[in-house]
């Protein structure tokens, strides 16, 4: 039966609420199933509540006005004053919307919290299920269970003089009302907070008792269904402005970040691509150091004329000049103070910072030096500077 209804190849999971629609969250059902359910005429509005009503509405006119969708964005402030007007007189309506206009709630004097208001996607929905109950002990306080978006959406505040709640939503183990009839006038104008129970999906997976029993409570008179599809010719009072879809984008965290991220990449795609545009800035290359290639020459120059002394003289120099630029010690007077100076600037202890410069002394004031004298000096200075 459920393919009689929903496409099984693709099927269509956002909330519509579309009376014509056979999608698992459409109203095809309820509405097409209305006429035999109060046995009495259903009248689908092709125009504004408010233009029905204004060109209508007198005295002896009685019946019932329903709208179940998610937003009644058609009712503005003029088509709400209306139908207050219209049930003011005897009539009664049921309004089952996921957002109430504010004008209502400020008129009834009425408060809404939805817990789960940035949920919106077929998949966030999914995972939202919930629990339902009507208070009348004629349904024997039964609790309807459903498996997917059941947001927690309530009444937080109403007139207790004039309302009476009439079924409750499970929020975090407590009982919400979710379902108020409210007394206007002659009157009463029922507010149901849960319009996914209407739809195709719970009516065809054995959950119609819940939907029949909350349209119970609707007298057995004409039916004035609202599917919400016109604005109205006459009101002068402007319906809530569609949101831009940046508007939109903005309400959702998950769709801000997605915007956010966007037009970032966006901006590096920009600067780089700017980047990649511009002139190739050649490479030059710099200078080669021949300074070792040098130090090599000149050091096989005095190996082959056998001067030992002279390098080692040559390495002294070297070794006291990298000691004034590395570590900023004057080096005019080797003495023990020099020398713990060193050892503690180098990170070197003062055993063999004292060995390093006695033999310094040493072979300064020899006049000639052996090639194994020069080898020791080589490898003492360069583990020196290694440490």
């Amino acid at each position: 039966m459920l393919c009689s209804v929903f496409s099984c190849d693709r099927t269509d999971w956002n909330e519509n609420f579309k009376e014509s629609s056979k999608s698992p969250f459409g109203t095809y059902i309820v509405y097409e199933e209305a006429e035999a359910l109060f046995d009495s005429e259903v009248l689908s509005l092709d125009q504004n509540i408010y233009d029905y009503l204004f060109e209508e509405m007198h005295e002896d006119h009685f019946g019932n006005y329903i709208c179940i969708k998610s937003d009644a964005e058609k009712l503005n402030t003029d088509g709400i004053n209306y139908l207050l007007t219209y049930i003011e007189r005897g009539n009664h309506a049921l309004l089952s919307l996921n957002n109430f206009p504010p004008h209502l709630k400020d008129t009834l004097g009425i408060t809404t919290t939805n817990l789960d208001f940035y949920e919106y996607t077929p998949v966030a929905l999914k995972a939202l299920d919930g629990r339902l109950q009507l208070k009348d002990e004629a349904f024997n306080t039964q609790t309807y269970t459903y498996d997917r978006n059941i947001r927690r959406h309530y009444f937080e505040t109403y007139n207790s003089n004039t309302s009476v709640v009439l079924g409750t939503v499970e929020v975090d183990g407590e009982q919400k009302p979710n379902f108020l009839k409210i007394y206007y006038g002659e009157g009463t104008i029922l507010l149901h907070a849960t319009p996914i129970v209407f739809t195709n999906f719970n009516l065809l997976n054995g959950r119609e008792a819940y939907a029949a029993h909350v349209l119970s409570y609707l007298p057995d008179n004409p039916i004035v269904w609202d599917p919400q599809i016109k604005s109205s010719q006459y009101s002068e009072t402007p319906e809530k402005p569609q949101d831009s879809m940046f508007v939109f984008f903005l309400k959702h965290p998950s769709l801000t970040w997605f915007l956010m991220v966007s037009l970032f990449g966006l901006l590096l795609f920009m600067l780089f691509n700017a980047r990649r545009k511009q002139r190739a800035i050649p490479i030059i290359k710099p200078l080669e150091n021949s300074t070792v290639a040098f130090a090599q020459t000149i050091s096989n120059l005095y190996l082959k004329e056998a001067d030992h002394k002279n390098l080692v003289d040559k390495k002294i120099t070297y070794f006291l000049e990298k000691v004034r630029e590395q570590y900023l010690i004057n080096t005019s007077n080797l003495n023990r103070e020099f020398i713990e100076t060193l050892a503690l600037k180098s990170n070197n202890d003062f055993t063999s910072t004292k060995y390093l410069i006695n033999t310094i002394i040493a072979l300064n004031k020899k006049t000639e030096c052996t090639d194994v004298e020069l080898l020791v000096l080589n490898n003492m200075i360069d583990k020196f500077f290694k440490t």
